[in-house]
């Protein structure tokens, strides 16, 4: 069974690839980049603004996020309130 998938795979790797997806046709690709973008940011701020965690450890770290999030226009929330 080896030698067969030895065969097998030696006659598929000489064979040019074409991935299809089919509900992505028409849509741009830099879009769906910016999306999820978006999305990862929401999401960095969520956790930003969830006064129920604290990690003093990495305040500075935080910091400099948010101060990433005002430079675009918004902000921590009552993360950097001071």
């Amino acid at each position: 069974m080896k030698l067969y998938i030895d065969i097998l795979k030696g006659i598929l790797e000489k064979e040019d690839i074409k991935v299809i997806f089919p509900n992505l046709n028409g849509i741009n690709i830099k879009d769906i980049c910016e999306m999820q973008c978006y999305k990862t940011l929401a999401e960095i701020k969520s956790v930003i603004e969830d006064d129920t965690l604290e990690d003093r450890e990495c305040f500075w770290k935080i910091e400099k996020i948010i101060s990433i999030f005002e430079q675009l226009g918004s902000d921590g929330g009552t993360r950097h309130d001071f």
